[in-house]
């Protein structure tokens, strides 16, 4: 028997998407006001001037924005290899209390962001590190590893493991096994990890915020403390061409999958 689809999906669905994508629409369009105050309210007309003050990085954001790329960048190749290997040892044999490591492994993601904040600054404060870089990547490796495992380990759990045993008994050792059997049929679980871990670390504030420096500053930390004197309409801008490079990418991307297929 057929369903009926109910007259309302599409309506419920244009709602849905209209909530989604109004916000970033405005943020888009602010971006070309004129109005120079620092509390813009009004649109008073379309002008390139935050784009141009933005290129002159007058008040640090492609610094801040640097920073955080290169965090995000440090923190995901990291817990790329932690992640992934992690994943694989506890795929690859049965032992007691293997879910208790398991659980441990992925408390970072699911303790209060603001409580792990604070126990990173009384460890690193207690060992004596200076905030910093550092302090940051490896906050940032702690929450950013068990996203990469849990996904990398779900692909594990779809893979036939007879084809490695299969590899094993032609004569390959572990290190080849891995590289040329292993590794590419996880990949792709590989690369999702890392681009959801790129993005929380790109995004995250609140542990951050305790562990950062004060010559260090990320993205997110810059606009917070703008926000107190005025938000301007430069990070609309710098918001602006951040999705006009997604937007790029994912069309590129979209035609060489494309193009593969046909």
């Amino acid at each position: 028997m057929k369903k009926r689809r109910s007259p309302w999906a599409p309506l419920y669905l244009t709602l849905v998407l209209i909530l989604m994508y109004l916000p970033i629409v405005v943020v888009v369009l602010y971006s070309f006001n004129a109005n120079t105050s620092r509390f813009p309210t009004a649109f008073t007309g379309f002008s390139l001037t935050h784009y141009q003050a933005l290129l002159r990085d007058t008040r640090g954001l492609l610094d801040a924005l640097w920073n955080s790329l290169i965090l995000a960048a440090c923190s995901c190749g990291i817990s790329m290899v932690i992640g992934t290997l992690g994943a694989i040892g506890m795929a690859g044999r049965r032992f007691r209390g293997q879910g208790a490591i398991e659980t441990m492994a992925l408390l970072p993601i699911m303790v209060p962001e603001i409580i792990l904040g604070m126990a990173f600054l009384a460890v690193f404060t207690a060992v004596g590190l200076r905030f910093g870089m550092l302090t940051l990547v490896l906050a940032h490796v702690t929450f950013c590893t068990p996203y990469i495992f849990i996904v990398v380990k779900g692909r594990l759990a779809g893979m036939d493991a007879s084809l490695a045993e299969a590899s094993r008994d032609l004569g390959a050792s572990a290190a080849r096994t891995f590289f040329e059997i292993t590794l590419p049929l996880i990949l792709p679980g590989v690369l999702s990890g890392v681009m959801l871990a790129f993005a929380m670390s790109l995004d995250d504030f609140v542990i951050s915020f305790f562990v950062t420096g004060a010559t260090t500053t990320t993205l997110p930390l810059k606009i917070y403390s703008s926000v107190r004197t005025g938000v301007s309409l430069q990070v609309n801008a710098l918001c602006s061409l951040m999705l006009a490079f997604v937007a790029i990418v994912m069309a590129l991307k979209q035609l060489v999958v494309d193009r593969h297929r046909g």
